[in-house]
């Protein structure tokens, strides 16, 4: 049997993306100092939640995969550190976007982007006005720490997430 040390952030955002990574980077090196391994950033921490209304202008902070600097930043970090990173931006990936998380392992290299596939439409909700159905299937990843097995936010509440992880090897589900 393996021990892993797992943590999990989160914070209030602004509009500020410098400050709320900053303010992410502190917690996570806060989490490491006393030996987290694995440690789980909130769900697009780049900005507050986005998705209350639609609004087009929101699909300028998109960015593709390997450009996004947020996904750069917490490489370098995790690698710095040593422990593994799963990290949520909003990709664009040619004319979609994504609700994506890169899952970095603890040599700073990116091992997977999963892209959400349960995305909700309600009030304060508007996702599928943002946000494309994901279309890299549930993945589990090999980290130094475990095999990772990650959802984002929704994705939970669907039985299928969980079971397909498990039986696809996941010891850690995110």
């Amino acid at each position: 049997m393996r021990y892993v040390t797992l943590a999990a952030t989160q914070m209030p955002c602004t509009w500020d993306i410098d400050e709320n990574i900053a303010k992410a980077e502190a917690l996570v090196r806060q989490a490491a100092g006393p030996g987290a391994q694995v440690i789980l950033l909130q769900e697009l921490f780049e900005t507050p939640y986005l998705c209350l209304e639609q609004d087009f202008t929101q699909f300028e902070l998109a960015q593709e995969s390997d450009m996004a600097r947020v996904v750069q930043h917490f490489a370098a970090l995790a690698g710095a550190l040593e422990v593994v990173l799963p990290v949520s931006y909003f990709e664009r990936a040619g004319l979609a976007r994504y609700n994506a998380l890169a899952i970095v392992d603890a040599d700073g290299t990116v091992k997977a982007n999963y892209r959400k596939t349960h995305i909700p439409q309600a009030p304060g909700y508007e996702e599928k006005f943002y946000f494309n159905h994901g279309d890299s299937g549930f993945q589990v990843v090999e980290t130094r720490f475990g095999r990772v097995g990650c959802g984002i936010c929704w994705d939970q509440w669907f039985p299928e997430t969980a079971r397909c992880l498990a039986l696809k090897g996941a010891e850690i589900l995110m």
